[in-house]
C-alpha cells in the first residue's frame, strides 16, 4: 500500500493508494462542474478536490460562518454526544424561523450516522453554499431543508487512514460506532444512545415529510455509484408513502442522477459471497434501522448507500445531485407526499406484520454488475471472489425480496404498562408515542402473555443481551396500580407502539432485553413445608388429584422425578410467584 501527502487548508493528510481494491471503471460525470475550488466560499473538502474531509472543528467553523452569512439559515444544537460534543442541525428555508410550523414540505437529511461514511456532510456543505451564494436559493422557495452534517460526532473524530479497508476515501475516515461502541443505525427502536435520542427529538419537533439517511455501503463490486432504498410498497406499514417513493421519487431521481453521469441502482445485497450468480437479497428493514423506523412511524425514509469502491469525489457529487434533485421534486410533489403521509397516519389495521421473510420465488431485474472470477488463496486455504473491474450486465437476475409475513399479530386496542417500568415509559415518550396515566388504582380484565422456551442470545449485541420466546395468553383480572400507563394503538404512532410493545416483534423492548426480570424467581419452597401441604390438598381436592394423575400419564418425568413432582404441585399452589414468565405489559382488547 503506497502513501503520499496532500495539503488541505492548514492540515496535511496522508493519502493511501488503494492498490488492494478492485480496478475502477473510468468516470467523467458532468456533476464535476459542481466543484467550485476558486469560490470565496469554497468548502474544505473542495480544496482537496473532494479527496479529503475536514475534521469536526473545521467543519463546524465553516458551517457557522456560512450560516452567519445568509438569512436563509439557522443553526441549532440538538444534543450532545457521549464525549460532550455538540450535535448541530441547520435549518434552511426562505422562512427559517417558521420551519416545522408553516406546513411547507420538509426534507431532513442526516449525514455521518456512521462517520466513516461521511459523503453526505461534504455534499450538504456544498449545496448549502450554493443555496446561499451560488444562485440556488430558489430550491427553498416552497420547501424547507433540515440538515445534520454529522450525527455521530465522537466517531467522526476517531479519524484514521485505515478505518475502512474496503472504501475509497476520504483520506481520513471516521469510525462506524459511537464512543460507547454502539452502532447508531441499530438503535432507533431501543433508543439507548444520546445521538439517536437527539435525532428522534428532531423528528418529533419538526415533523419532516421526507427523511434521508446517507451511508456508504460495502460488499460486492458493481457499476452503480449511488444506491438507495426504502421499505417497498409490497412490504410496508406505510403503503401510501412507500408508493410515492416507488412511483414518483425513484423514477425522477434515477433520471436526474443519470443525466449528470451517475449510475443509480437498487439497494440489494448478494446472497452468496462466493457465488454471485445465485442472485440478490432485498431486505425489509425492522425498526432498529433508520428506514425501518421511518416506515413504522409513517415517515417516508430513504436509506442511501453510496458504493464504497467508487472514489470519494464521485460519491460526494452523486450525493449532491441526489439532495438537490430531491428538493426540486418536493417543490412539485411535496404536497402529494404530505397527503400520502397523512393517509398512512390514519390507517388503523386489525393485523400488523412484525417481520418479513424472503419470498421463495424471485423477482427478475437487469442488474449492472461487474465480472468476477473465483481465485484460490494459499493464505486462507480457500476460494475467494476476485473482481475484475469489467462491467457486466446481468439480465433476468433474481432478487429475493423479504415480502412474505413471517411474524404477524392482532393489534390490541391498547397496552397497559405498570409504573415500575419507567425506563420503557420514558423511551416511549422520547419516541413521541402518546399515552395516558391513571391517578388512582384500577382493576381491568386484560390479556396477559406467558412466555415459554426462552432463548437468550449467546453474547451481547449493541450493548444488550437479546431474548426470544414462545407465548401463550390468558385473560385475568389485573389490579393496575396508580401511575400505570395506557398506550392506545388508535394514534398516528400506533404501529410504532405495537412494534415496541408486542414481545414477538424483533425490535420490541422485550426482544432487546428490557424485561429480563420476568425470567427470574426469588422465592422457593422447602420440602419439609410443601409435602404436608401436598398431602392435605390430595386428600381434600379431588380435582387437583385428578389433574395430577392425568399429568403423570402424559409426562414420564412426573412418574420418576421427585423434584419434578414437587415443582408440579408448587406451580399450582398459592405460594407460587404469579409474575414468573409473565410478560408484564398487558393487552386490552374490545
Amino acid at each position: 500500500m503506497k502513501a503520499f501527502f496532500l495539503l488541505a487548508s492548514s492540515l496535511v493528510f496522508p493519502v493511501i493508494a488503494a492498490d488492494h481494491l478492485p480496478p475502477l471503471l473510468p468516470w467523467d460525470g458532468s456533476s464535476q462542474a459542481l466543484i467550485k475550488a476558486q469560490d470565496p466560499w469554497v468548502t474544505p473538502s473542495e480544496l482537496t478536490d473532494l479527496t479529503a474531509t475536514p475534521d469536526y472543528a473545521e467543519t463546524i467553523s465553516y458551517l457557522k460562518k456560512l450560516v452567519e452569512s445568509s438569512p436563509l439559515f439557522r443553526l441549532e444544537v440538538i444534543g450532545q454526544s457521549p464525549q460532550g460534543r455538540d450535535i448541530y442541525l441547520v435549518k434552511a428555508s426562505s422562512q427559517p424561523d417558521q420551519v416545522g410550523k408553516s406546513n411547507r414540505p420538509t426534507l431532513l437529511v442526516q449525514a455521518g450516522i456512521h462517520s466513516g461514511e461521511i459523503d453526505g456532510k461534504d455534499a450538504g456543505l456544498m449545496l448549502l453554499r450554493d443555496i446561499a451564494h451560488g444562485g440556488k436559493a430558489d430550491l427553498l422557495a416552497q420547501v424547507d431543508l433540515l440538515f445534520i452534517p454529522v450525527l455521530s460526532v465522537d466517531a467522526h473524530e476517531r479519524r484514521g487512514a485505515f478505518n475502512r479497508m474496503n472504501q475509497r476515501g476520504p483520506v481520513l475516515q471516521g469510525w462506524r460506532s459511537n464512543a460507547s461502541n454502539l452502532n447508531l443505525n441499530r438503535d432507533y427502536a431501543k433508543i439507548d444512545t444520546l445521538e439517536i435520542q437527539a435525532l428522534v427529538k428532531v423528528l418529533n419537533q419538526y415533523q419532516p415529510d421526507l427523511y434521508m439517511d446517507v451511508h456508504v455501503t460495502d460488499g460486492e463490486d458493481y457499476q452503480y455509484d449511488i444506491t438507495y432504498g426504502f421499505n417497498e410498497p409490497f412490504a410496508s406499514l406505510s403503503p401510501n408513502g412507500a408508493s410515492w417513493l416507488a412511483q414518483v421519487y425513484r423514477p425522477f431521481i434515477d433520471r436526474q442522477l443519470s443525466r449528470q453521469g451517475h449510475i443509480p441502482g437498487p439497494l440489494v445485497f448478494g446472497l452468496d459471497s462466493l457465488d454471485f450468480s445465485k442472485g440478490l437479497s432485498g431486505s425489509t428493514s425492522t425498526p432498529r434501522f433508520s428506514n425501518g423506523y421511518g416506515d413504522v412511524r409513517h415517515l417516508p425514509t430513504i436509506l442511501v448507500e453510496n458504493h464504497s469502491l467508487k472514489p470519494y469525489k464521485q460519491r460526494v457529487l452523486g450525493t449532491y445531485v441526489l439532495l438537490e434533485q430531491t428538493l426540486k421534486l418536493l417543490q412539485e410533489q411535496g404536497k402529494a407526499l404530505q397527503l400520502a403521509k397523512k393517509a398512512d397516519e390514519n390507517i388503523r389495521p386489525q393485523q400488523q406484520v412484525l417481520l418479513y421473510k424472503a419470498a421463495e420465488q424471485p423477482d427478475l431485474i437487469t442488474f449492472k454488475g461487474m465480472s468476477y472470477e473465483i481465485a484460490h488463496s494459499e493464505i486462507s486455504k480457500g476460494p475467494y471472489v476476485k473482481w475484475t473491474g469489467q462491467a457486466k450486465d446481468y439480465v433476468d437476475f433474481p432478487v429475493y425480496w423479504e415480502k412474505v409475513p413471517a411474524i404477524e399479530t392482532e393489534v390490541p386496542t391498547a397496552y397497559w404498562i405498570p409504573p415500575q417500568f419507567q425506563d420503557v415509559i420514558k423511551r416511549l415518550e422520547l419516541h413521541g408515542v402518546k399515552m395516558t396515566r391513571i391517578t388512582t388504582p384500577k382493576t381491568l380484565e386484560l390479556q396477559q402473555l406467558v412466555a415459554s422456551k426462552p432463548e437468550f442470545a449467546s453474547k451481547s449485541f449493541e450493548g444488550r443481551v437479546g431474548v426470544s420466546a414462545s407465548f401463550t395468553s390468558q385473560w385475568r383480572q389485573i389490579a393496575l396500580p396508580q401511575g400505570s400507563v395506557r398506550v392506545s394503538t388508535d394514534q398516528p404512532l400506533g404501529a410504532l407502539a405495537v412494534a415496541l410493545l408486542q414481545p414477538q416483534a424483533p425490535d420490541s423492548f422485550f426482544s432487546w432485553g428490557f424485561f429480563h426480570g420476568m425470567f427470574e424467581r426469588t422465592e422457593y419452597f422447602e420440602t419439609y413445608a410443601i409435602l404436608p401441604w401436598i398431602e392435605q390438598q390430595l386428600a381434600t381436592d379431588p380435582k387437583l388429584k385428578k389433574q395430577f394423575e392425568e399429568a403423570q400419564k402424559a409426562d414420564p418425568k412426573l412418574q420418576k422425578d421427585g423434584n419434578a413432582r414437587l415443582s408440579w404441585f408448587y406451580q399450582r399452589s398459592p405460594f407460587y410467584d404469579e409474575t414468573y414468565l409473565k410478560y408484564p405489559v398487558l393487552l386490552e382488547r374490545q
